[in-house]
């Protein structure tokens, strides 16, 4: 019989496996932060792999529209702590326009955005979940699923890793009753279950760099929607699409993305096209001198409007670039990560308290259902969207067009970004039932 101090320290029951939890959460990115954070002020035991060390860089944007930062509101972050950079909305710069377009005032949604470069924010979430109760562990490089008899996912096979990367100690198996794939856009677990991309759903490439800039304190967040290798009107326009986001700290995140809709997508360099485009900005700006590049300008692929589902198979969910859950309209992933992480883990806290077998995947497959409810339709729409910016005639008319009218540009904003009220203005009305009447992406 164990005495009270026993109990007390632990020493009167077994100790727990770590290798085994309720729920394994594989990549601590913003989507696997996010589940884990949620999971875990639940009471889920949840551990949390990921194959680097923090601090670590992701390529991307580090804009954080309203939707993202309403999701950090919730996780309990102090946005007016130092390092957080908040924007008044998007500046629009193209054929000769320059229109700025603040965040809309919604109840649903807070009016400002923000930028934080991912090196800082993925630390800071997966600190966030670490604190709540999930089992961080670093450098730990999943290598495939663990599966029972009947193919459902019981667990995932991990190598160990030094600080360079290199492997450290044999294979460990660890195990769980659900397993969360948040480990980006090549997702080895959805392929080892077979949950391929499905090739008919847009796909973009982006690149970004750091510089040294003078604007690294602009409370807008600029897209460039025409990129010239010269003199705007007198040079030759390239293809894609550029953004400016300023990071408060003396730089600004500075990066340009094309749709794999365009007919350049297939022999595009986008690392060669950015420095093309800086190097014909204004001199003021900072980003025509080279000696203002701090790092190096990197790539990645941008996986949208879920071009990879189903979002649950047998004890896998998807979360994230996993699940090809970037906006189609925008680029914008961040946001759908956390909230998507934020609705699997309310589904996987009802599913493990009902019973395993048919009552708990009643359940596992409501979080599809969820997914399609909030996003099927809008990532409809925008998969049509990048079909058409694709053509660059369209995408000059629009743009000439379309800039001169601020009306019509408020509602691009509000379209483009997915912010709209349930019963809000005409304008929300129009996006909400257009998302509403058109087929689940």
């Amino acid at each position: 019989m164990s005495s009270p101090a026993d109990a007390l320290f632990g020493l009167g029951t077994p100790a727990r496996d770590e290798r085994e939890a309720q729920v394994i959460v594989v990549g601590a990115g913003p989507a696997g932060a996010a589940t884990a954070y949620h999971l875990a002020n639940a009471g889920i035991d949840v551990l949390l792999l990921e194959k680097s060390s923090f601090p670590r860089d992701k390529v991307c944007g580090d804009g954080l529209t309203p939707r993202a930062v309403k999701q950090l509101i919730g996780m309990g972050f102090d946005l007016d702590e130092p390092g957080w950079q908040k924007n008044k909305g998007l500046r629009i710069i193209g054929a000769g326009h320059r229109i700025e377009l603040p965040w809309p005032e919604l109840a649903s949604f807070p009016a400002y955005g923000m930028v934080r470069p991912r090196m800082q924010l993925d630390e800071l979430l997966a600190r966030h979940a670490q604190k709540a109760g999930a089992r961080l562990l670093e450098r730990t490089s999943v290598t495939g699923p663990v599966l029972d008899a009947a193919g459902r996912i019981v667990g995932v096979t991990a190598k160990p890793l030094d600080a360079n990367g290199r492997r450290a100690g044999d294979d460990v198996t660890y195990r769980a009753q659900l397993v969360v794939a948040c480990d980006g856009v090549s997702s080895r677990l959805a392929t080892g279950l077979g949950i391929t991309r499905r090739e008919n759903r847009p796909m973009a490439v982006a690149a970004r760099a750091y510089y040294k800039t003078p604007m690294h304190d602009d409370p807008w967040m600029e897209s460039w929607l025409e990129l010239w290798d010269g003199k705007p009107g007198e040079s030759n326009q390239l293809p894609g699409y550029g953004w400016i986001f300023p990071c408060g700290d003396g730089t600004a995140n500075v990066g340009l993305g094309i749709l794999d809709s365009s007919a350049a997508f297939r022999t595009y360099d986008s690392k060669a096209a950015i420095r093309t485009w800086l190097a014909h900005t204004p001199e003021e700006m900072g980003f025509s001198d080279p000696s203002n590049l701090v790092g190096e300008v990197r790539s990645a692929a941008l996986p949208m409007g879920f071009n990879r589902k189903p979002h649950y198979r047998n004890g896998l969910l998807l979360v994230g670039d996993a699940g090809g859950m970037v906006n189609p309209f925008n680029g914008e992933g961040i946001d759908y990560a956390l909230e998507a992480g934020h609705m699997a883990a309310e589904v996987m806290v009802q599913a493990l308290a009902r019973p395993a077998g048919l009552q708990r995947e009643r359940v596992l497959h409501g979080y599809q259902a969820a997914l399609d409810q909030a996003y099927g339709g809008y990532f409809t729409l925008g998969r049509g969207f990048a079909k058409l910016i694709g053509n660059p005639k369209v995408m000059k008319l629009a743009t000439r067009h379309g800039l001169p009218r601020p009306a019509l540009m408020r509602f691009t904003l509000k379209l483009m970004a997915n912010l709209t009220d349930h019963k809000g203005d005409a304008h929300d009305r129009i996006i909400n039932a257009l998302a509403k009447i058109a087929p689940d992406a």
